[in-house]
């Protein structure tokens, strides 16, 4: 996993620079993309300019900085926060929640959840409720972290039949989340992760059934039979509030009829 240098305590110019090196832009490109000039952008890396307000959200967005990290840049240039961090709880935020809960309900029967930017669980319908039936009841209590139940020796691992396929697939994608964000926290679940024993496989349920060639599949054993899932990721279009832009929608969509009728044979 790639690794990122600490960049706590430095000011606007060196954490601007380490995002545009990590996004592999010139100055000059990234002069270009945001109307000023690679010397500007020199000089602001270096401390010899101090860039408006403005700038360093131009310079943010041309650089695909996530909301959190923009607040990290303005507080480093000198200014405040621009944008807030509502806790999911604040009656702010209630329509928020009141439509979360209706898309991911009107997904039923199929599994549907909402994690924030650790993979904890904020929202889960009856569909996952229907696959954690029987998980450990630690790692059940709150806050229930999506990662730790796929992957623990004692959550959905053992009854996950392509669990190395669909275990590399997860790993993947918290690498890519900590290069976007340089999270401490998301590293250190990572790394947590990362090291569960992995149980044995049948190398025969490993290959059973040929991968879609659009995408991977989850194949889940649930009370004596393979269900099989295409998962499907979504996030909030241009968000202003730190919590709604590291929420994520996680759907499964079923990858065959049997599990069609399985799932719908569940619900009254």
């Amino acid at each position: 996993m790639t690794t990122h240098p600490s960049t706590a305590g430095q000011g606007v110019g060196p954490l601007l620079r380490a995002w545009r090196e990590q996004r592999r832009v010139s100055q000059l490109e990234l002069a270009l993309r945001a109307d000023s000039s690679a010397r500007h952008i020199s000089f602001i890396e270096t401390g010899r300019s101090r860039p408006s307000e403005e700038m360093v959200l131009r310079l943010a967005e041309h650089l695909d900085v996530p909301v959190r990290e923009r607040n990290a840049l303005l507080l480093a240039a000198g200014y405040a926060p621009r944008y807030p961090e509502t806790p999911l709880e604040d009656p702010a935020l209630g329509a928020l929640r009141e439509g979360i809960e209706r898309l991911i309900g009107g997904y039923e029967p199929y599994p549907a959840l909402v994690v924030d930017a650790l993979y904890d669980v904020v929202a889960a319908n009856r569909g996952i409720m229907t696959l954690v039936d029987g998980v450990c009841e630690s790692l059940l209590e709150p806050p229930l972290n999506a990662m730790r139940l796929a992957l623990h020796p004692k959550g959905l691992a053992p009854r996950i039949r392509n669990l190395r396929a669909w275990r590399g697939h997860l790993l993947e994608q918290m690498e890519r989340q900590i290069a976007l964000h340089r999270s401490q926290p998301l590293r250190e679940l990572y790394e947590e992760v990362a090291a569960y024993p992995v149980p044995d496989a049948d190398p025969a349920q490993e290959s059973a059934e040929p991968v879609p060639h659009f995408a991977l599949p989850l194949r889940i054993e649930h009370e004596g039979r393979t269900l099989s899932f295409i998962s499907s990721i979504s996030t909030f279009n241009t968000p202003m509030d730190v919590t709604v832009a590291e929420l994520a929608i996680e759907t499964l969509l079923p990858a065959d009829p049997a599990t069609v009728k399985y799932l719908h044979s569940l619900m009254p």
